[in-house]
């Protein structure tokens, strides 16, 4: 049997695994079983362009908040909160704790998204 090695692990949203998996259906001309059903559950979830999740990524790490890592923002993007209680219940799943102001600039940015 067979044991993949895992070489890296690096925090992605939904968009970026949509895109890297219409990347290796190129590639590779048809998907697995698992990757199948992971494209057709991103299909109807996923809310952005990999590009315009690319772009609010950079921009919410610009906002330079304090204890907000790249797994956090990238659990945003997937959410993409509409407003300031949306944005409490998101982090009330993380390991963190950000203030309301904080969370107000995070939805300011993620509304020029929508």
């Amino acid at each position: 049997m067979v044991k993949p090695e895992i070489i890296e692990t690096e925090p992605m949203n939904m968009s970026e695994v949509k895109d890297h998996l219409a990347k290796i259906k190129k590639r590779d001309g048809e998907l697995n079983y698992r990757a199948k059903k992971t494209e057709e559950y991103l299909a109807g979830v996923a809310q952005l362009s990999a590009k315009k999740a690319k772009d609010l990524f950079k921009e919410l790490n610009e906002l330079g908040i304090p204890r907000l890592k790249d797994t956090h923002i990238h659990k945003f993007i997937d959410i993409m909160p509409l407003n300031l209680e949306d944005s409490k219940v998101v982090i009330q799943g993380l390991p963190v704790s950000i203030n309301n102001d904080n969370l107000k600039k995070i939805v300011d940015v993620i509304d020029k998204y929508r």
